[in-house]
């Protein structure tokens, strides 16, 4: 089975002008020749915005652009996309449409999308409690102004994948502050950690591997003491991964 992949329509005054499927991991919108989506507008900043997608979900972080971003008539610095949002950079439009289960047989295989309430922000980062169970809520239920959630949505054939591949299941051991020794199993699709507003990244199951991606901060996540690429970091047993000062350590349970 096969699924459609989401989508952004780009248009002006009602005029659509082109889709932009969204089947990369990161999509830069902006007026410089460089980006994904081009808009040779004055309007646009070089680099106005990312949309990164991960699995079923999908990120729009406006890049610090001059004119800024909008979402249904709001400002934003960091959202994430629900079907039908309507993205507004100066005159331009993209309306995000959200790729869909073709078939009914396949919708069984997707668990419900939640959102994961944000984390309170501690003032000492040693007492940040990375791996935190935070309350879930659907999106239609409860989203903040500032829309900074980070949203995952767990795929059952991911896991399959995995098991069928003989990758064992994964887990993260926190190292420093009073948390140490706590261990979290990635029994997910998506596992979301660190501290929203400062740094977040999350760990995605593949059907050939464990992949680490930054989702939100301006600082990257750190494996092993160097920082990780804009693009998702495939993890290997005993890895170091450092997020909004927290250490951990990637492991494989045998």
């Amino acid at each position: 089975m096969t699924k459609t992949k989401s989508k952004l329509v780009l248009s002006m005054d009602g005029l659509v002008l082109k889709e932009i499927e969204l089947s990369k991991e990161r999509v830069t919108i902006g007026r410089r020749p460089s980006n994904d989506i081009k808009i040779d507008n004055l309007a646009i900043s070089g680099e106005h915005a990312v949309v990164v997608t991960i699995l079923n979900d999908s990120f729009l972080e406006d890049l610090n652009s001059t004119n800024g971003t909008l979402v249904n008539g709001r400002p934003i610095r960091k959202h994430v996309l629900v079907d039908g949002d309507m993205i507004e950079m100066g005159k331009y439009k993209l309306k995000y449409i959200a790729g869909k289960p073709d078939s009914t047989g396949e919708a069984a295989n997707y668990e419900k999308t939640v959102i994961l309430q944000p984390l309170p922000l501690a003032a000492d980062p040693e007492k940040t409690d990375a791996s935190r169970e935070m309350p879930l809520s659907h999106p239609e239920e409860e989203r903040g102004p500032e829309e900074t959630q980070v949203i995952h949505g767990a795929l059952k054939a991911e896991l399959s994948a995995l098991e069928e591949a003989g990758i064992p299941p994964g887990a993260v051991r926190i190292l420093n502050g009073e948390h140490a020794g706590r261990e979290l199993e990635l029994t997910k699709a998506l596992a979301t950690l660190g501290q929203p507003g400062v740094q977040v990244a999350v760990i995605a199951k593949r059907p050939n591997g464990y992949f680490i991606s930054h989702v939100e901060g301006d600082k990257l996540p750190m494996v092993n003491g160097n920082k990780i690429a804009v693009q998702a970091h495939r993890l290997v047993d005993h890895d170091i991964i450092e997020i909004a000062g927290i250490r951990m350590e990637f492991f494989l349970k045998t």
